[in-house]
Order: C-alpha cells, then structure tokens, then sequence
C-alpha cells in the first residue's frame, strides 16, 4: 500500500499545476490510502505563521480555521523538534485539553492525531497532519503510518523546493531581460509616464493602481475591481479598456444592481422576438454588443445565485444563447467587475459561487479610498471647482482655510461625496473665494454626517456614538473611540485633533479608556460574534481572539 501510495502521489506533485491544488490533490490521495478522517497541509512563512493551508473535504477558509484551532504547542512541537508527533487520543492528552473542536465533530468519537514536520535539509517549510478515528485494539497503531505520511513530507518538501528554484530563476530571467533591454538603448532617456486620462492624483496609493493598470491592460485578464463607494470604480474600468489592445473596440458597461434579474438576462445575453410579453423584436445584449472590446459589470456582488450559474457558462465555454433562442452565440469580450462587497465572505457564507469568484478574481486590483490619497484632495478640489465654473460660467476658487476643511474631513463616501461636497459650497456661497465658513458642516447642515452617522456608526452605551476604531499596537488593544451623539462622524477617531471634521468641534474628553475586556465585547458584538470579523476590526489574528476569549472568560454566542 505505501509503495503505490507513493508513486501515485509522486506522480501528481510532479504534474506542472498550481501549488494549492497539487496539495490538495495529495490529499485527496492520503484519504484513499489511510483511514483518516481529515487531513491538513499547512505552509508556514518565516514568522511561522500559516501562510497556506490546505485541508481535504474542507473550503480553504474552513481550513484554515480548523488549523488555528489545533493547539499552538502540537504544532509547535513538530516544527521545534522536527519529528512526528503522535497523540493516540486528543480527548486525554494534555496538549489537546484547551483545543476547540466542536464545530468540526471532534468530540464526537475518540480520535487520533498524527502529525510530520515537511522539512528541505534542516528547514522546516510546514507541517501535515491528519486526524482519525482511534483504536484500542491496535498493538502497535501508527508506525507505518509515520513512515508513510514521513515520506510524503519529504516528497512535498522537494516540491516545494522545486517551485521556489523556479520562482527565483524567473525572476532572475525577466531582471536580465529587463538590463539587456535597458543596455540596448543607453542613451535614450525614459520618457515620463503620463497620467491616465480622467484620473486625478500623484499620491502613491493611486500611483501604484494606475501602474499595475497600464500592465494588466496590456492582456485579456478578467479584471475585479475592489474599494468602497465613490474610489472611482468605472473611470478606471474606463482605463484599462484605453490602454488595452481593444481600445478601438466597443466598451460596454452595466450596473447589475440597478436591473431585476428577469431584465438583467435580457440586459446581458439579448432575447429573441416573442421571448416574453413586449419582446416585440430580436435584441442583441451586452456581450454581444461588446464583442472585440470590453464589458463593464459594476456591482458584480449583486446578482443572484441563478445568474450566477448562467454567467458562469458564459465565462468558462465564451458562448451564451439569447433568451428565449437555441443557438449559442460565441463571443470575444474582455471582462471587467466592480463590487464594494466583501466577496470572499459572501463565498464563504454560501451566497457567492466560489467557483465564478475564482473566474472573476483572476487580477484583483484595489483602489485606495480617500482616507488613503489625502495628498490628492487640493488637485481633486481644484478640477471639481473647474468643472462648476465651466458649467455655469463663474470664477469660484478656494481659499486655504477652505482646503484645510477638506483636508480635515474624513470623507466616507470617497471621491464622489468630495465632489458633492464642492459642488453644494460652490452653489450656495456668497463670494467667489469660498472660505472655511462657507461649507455646511460649519453651519451644522452637513446632511453627508447625518447619513454615515445613521449607516456606519452604531449608538452605544449612555446615549454615546461607538466607532468601531480599534487597532493593535505593541501587543495592547487600544480603546474605541467614543463620541457624543450629535456629533458627526470622524469627528474623533483614534483621539486625534486631525481627523475632526470641525476644527474645535471635538471635546477634550471624547476618548475614555475601556477594559480589556469591555472592547473585546465590543468587537465581538460588532462583528455578529464572528472571531474572524472581531479579529480584523481589533487588528489581531483569530487565534489571539481566541486566547484573549478564554482569558476573560466570554462565552461565544451562537445563532
């Protein structure tokens, strides 16, 4: 059984796939070979944090999950001494005593735990472990599986020691190729990258996207584009179809949103006459209609399980019928999507087909909020107030104290609430030099705190405005911060003068210092008792929440 378990494993980690899914398929593998129940590869980084875990039967995210919760010091033990550990049953065995399992059916029967450092020389690069029923009546249970599983670390290890030669080895490859080019041509100088039209800022944030756009545009790569409301979302969607090979094709867009689903199919594939009632002729829909250029699909988070599956045809076969027709229709189109959702969530919960993420997520890019850019807002101020004066023939500018108000503001509707924000100072001030006064959270009437007050910011205790503000530093949790009511938000956030939106307008007192406790249970109710969420708002790792949980005694609430 080793021996052919070995040459069948061999045999896969030498077939040229990705990393994740050549691990996965080991351990496809493993369970055909060894009566376990689970299995899990994980991959640590130099910190020796899990940098990639793979787990048979199981998501990634729920691989994951399932691999903080084993205890901190089996796996340490492993790494530390480079050697199998074994544990004939967690129930008993001290370094299981803490260990959580009960969402997983660990509890359920005895079970066994068998674990191989995967090592390159003296290097520990990860660990496998699996899990199994235990047996009493075996005298001597696991030495062959030690051997076995040993020799498949050792076979993984290689292979990864293989991937990382040729990582390095191209690497090398595309510096010389870039030296020889540059060599070439030594005394032509580089020209200055323009900017990419439309698109305002010289911040790094947003240097950084328009560069990693000009290389992604220059391919058919299906793009998703990810950042809050208002980052600007479709003017840079705009931008890889201008500097793409398809530039003089038709670039098509559509807000999946904005469209029932009935009509959003419609709106997509087209329909044929008498499809449905008022189908009175043939139409051709979006992907037909972008054909040799690029479709748009803002709000892809947005549609519905149904959709998901037709859109998913579309995508992996390039072909799609009209409604209510037979023939399939083939088309050449480049994708690009939008969405402010969390999408690795929505997988994650069921309500997002994990496999059309992977199709729309071939080249992420995340746009910078305005948070991010504050460096861009005087030019973005600057065009705004051009674009009014040209509408409606006046001579507005701005004063210094009038981008000093912009500059303290936090701004969480992005770029489009700055332009709305310009937009309603410029039409209702006096002068044609607009000043700090002039703007209406000034004058209490700033109807932009009103809404993110009521949507992003949750009442709290005694009549107070908790934000969820928390981050980590030097191992402390540091304390929420808390503003009256009728403040605005931003109006104090992390105690800072800086980030109020009206100068003056923040009390002295406005932070006060909670428990540990207190903002751990804070977080946790913020989060809808999700450790993971909890543990990205408090800027600590799941695993810590769960220490930190244990230590103060808090039970999970479960719904």
């Amino acid at each position: 059984m080793a021996l052919g378990g070995v040459y069948e494993i061999s045999k896969l980690l030498a077939s040229p796939s990705r990393l994740e899914s050549t691990l996965s398929g080991v351990l496809a593998l493993l369970s055909s070979f060894l009566e376990m129940r689970h299995g899990l590869i994980a991959l640590l980084d130099s910190s020796g944090e899990a940098e990639v875990v793979v787990g048979s039967g199981w998501s990634e995210a729920n691989a994951k999950r399932y691999f903080e919760r084993l205890p901190e010091r089996a796996i340490g033990q492993i790494v530390t001494t480079k050697m199998p550990l074994v544990v004939p049953d967690t129930a008993s065995d001290p370094l299981f005593a803490n260990a959580d399992l009960s969402d997983f059916g660990e509890r359920e029967t005895p079970t066994s735990f068998i674990g191989v450092p995967i090592k390159v020389g003296e290097q520990v690069l990860g660990t496998l472990t699996i899990d199994r029923p235990h047996a009493e009546e075996r005298p001597v249970p696991y030495d062959d599986d030690v051997r076995f599983l040993t020799m498949i670390a050792n076979l993984v290890g290689q292979t990864l020691r293989l991937h990382k030669v040729v990582a390095h080895d191209r690497e090398r490859l595309l510096a010389e190729q870039a030296r020889l080019a540059k060599q070439r041509q030594p005394d032509v100088a580089e020209p200055p990258k323009a900017t990419i039209e439309g698109i305002i800022g010289s911040s790094p944030a947003v240097l950084s996207v328009i560069e990693k756009v000009r290389v992604v545009a220059r391919s058919s790569s299906t793009v998703m584009l990810r950042g809050e409301s208002g980052t600007g979302k479709e003017m840079f969607a705009s931008a890889i179809h201008n500097l793409s090979p398809r530039k003089k094709g038709p670039f098509i867009k559509l807000n999946c949103a904005a469209l029932p689903e009935s009509v959003l199919e419609s709106e997509i594939f087209g329909h044929e006459k008498g499809a449905f009632t008022g189908a009175v002729s043939q139409r051709k829909g979006r992907f037909e209609l972008a054909h040799g250029g690029t479709l748009f699909l803002d709000e892809i988070g947005e549609i519905s399980a149904s959709f998901q599956a037709k859109l998913l045809r579309v995508l992996q076969e390039g072909e799609f019928e009209r409604v209510g027709g037979t023939t399939s229709q083939k088309v050449d189109v480049r994708l690009v999507c939008a969405t402010n959702r969390d999408l690795e969530a929505d997988v994650a919960n069921g309500s997002f087909r994990a496999d059309l993420y992977y199709r729309l997520a071939v080249v992420p890019i995340f746009l910078p909020s305005l948070r991010d850019r504050k460096e861009d807002i005087p030019s973005l101020a600057d065009e705004f107030i051009r674009r009014f004066n040209k509408e409606h023939g006046t001579g507005r500018t701005l004063s210094a104290t009038a981008l000093a108000i912009l500059n303290d503001c936090r701004f969480p509707g992005n770029v489009r609430e700055l332009e709305n924000c310009i937009r309603r100072t410029a039409t209702l001030a006096h002068d044609d030099c607009i000043a700090d006064l002039d703007f209406a959270c000034r004058n209490d009437g700033c109807l932009s705190a009103v809404l993110w007050r009521g949507s992003a910011v949750e009442t709290g205790r005694a009549g107070t405005v908790s934000l969820p503000i928390i981050s980590r530093g030097a191992g402390v949790l540091r304390p929420a911060v808390r503003v009256p009511a009728n403040e605005a938000p931003g109006a104090a956030a992390a105690g800072s003068p800086h980030d109020c939106p009206v100068p003056g307008a923040c009390p002295v007192g406005a932070v006060d210092a909670l428990s540990e406790r207190e903002r751990l249970t804070d977080a946790m109710e913020t989060a809808g008792w999700v450790q993971a969420k909890a543990a990205r708002i408090l800027g600590l790792t799941p695993r810590q929440v769960g220490y930190a949980l244990r230590k103060h005694g808090i039970d999970i609430k479960k719904f």
